[in-house]
């Protein structure tokens, strides 16, 4: 067993990696019957995640250090501009990725206003009370969304979602507000931001956000953060268009 189980986690090269179940019973020349009961077992101790895409390296597996490493493209990519966008906006900027139900928090720029925001590098909130993590929750399924979300629906503050209908509803409007996601006092008290997703070919991979007084007409810096995420997008995923990977730009 322990040889079947390496042969299928030695598929997952990179946090990236995303494979069928047919694609791993090729691959691993295990009966499909066997790899589908592995994988399940696999995605119940979370070594590994079943998403829309197929399977990918899951929390435990990332917690043994890849975490880091699986980030590290996406930190650099958008270093220079989350820097930019602070400093246009003189507002704090996070970079965040969704992780379960929860975001994790990869970068914050801000200077000294940054202090006054309870957030931090290394951090987590949860998904479905924040901007990063609505942005990013639009575009899984609904399944997905209620797999993630249903164990942790619950408000943080009076402003925030506490029922799944009131979720989806939330979600729909992100996707018809071109993926802009917005926050009002729904994970901290008296602080709002705005947050749009970084989408690759086989959905979101993080989300950059703005964060300010709750009070504050957050959708004037929405097109900055649009900029932003299209810079980040295009040095992420341009150089692989030639080889079938993308990004769905026309969404911010």
């Amino acid at each position: 067993m322990m040889e079947r189980v390496t042969l299928i986690m030695d598929l997952f090269e990179r946090p990236q990696t995303h494979l069928t179940l047919e694609a791993v019973s090729r691959r691993t020349q295990l009966p499909r019957s066997t790899t589908h009961r592995i994988l399940d077992q696999l995605v119940r101790l979370d070594w590994l995640r079943h998403t829309v895409a197929g399977y990918t390296l899951g929390p435990r597996a990332l917690g043994l250090g890849g975490r880091e490493t699986g980030h590290g493209a996406l930190r650099a990519a958008a270093a220079p501009h989350l820097l930019d966008l602070a400093v246009r906006t003189r507002m704090v900027v996070h970079l965040a990725v969704l992780d379960g139900p929860e975001i994790y928090y990869l970068d914050k720029v801000g200077g000294r206003a940054a202090v006054d925001i309870p957030s931090k590098v290394g951090g987590r909130a949860v998904a479905h009370c924040t901007g990063l993590g609505k942005a990013m929750l639009a575009w899984l399924t609904p399944e997905e969304i209620d797999a993630r979300c249903a164990p942790v629906m619950e408000r943080r503050t009076p402003h925030s979602i506490g029922r799944l209908d009131q979720l989806h509803r939330e979600l729909g409007l992100v996707r018809r507000r071109n993926g802009l996601a917005i926050d009002r006092g729904e994970c901290f008290p008296d602080l709002g931001c705005v947050g749009l997703a970084l989408r690759g070919p086989e959905g979101p991979v993080g989300a950059i956000s703005v964060v300010g007084d709750g009070r504050s007409p957050l959708e004037l810096v929405a097109p900055l953060v649009v900029d932003a995420v299209r810079a980040v997008s295009g040095e992420l995923f341009e150089p692989s268009r030639g080889a079938g990977a993308g990004v769905d730009l026309k969404s911010g």
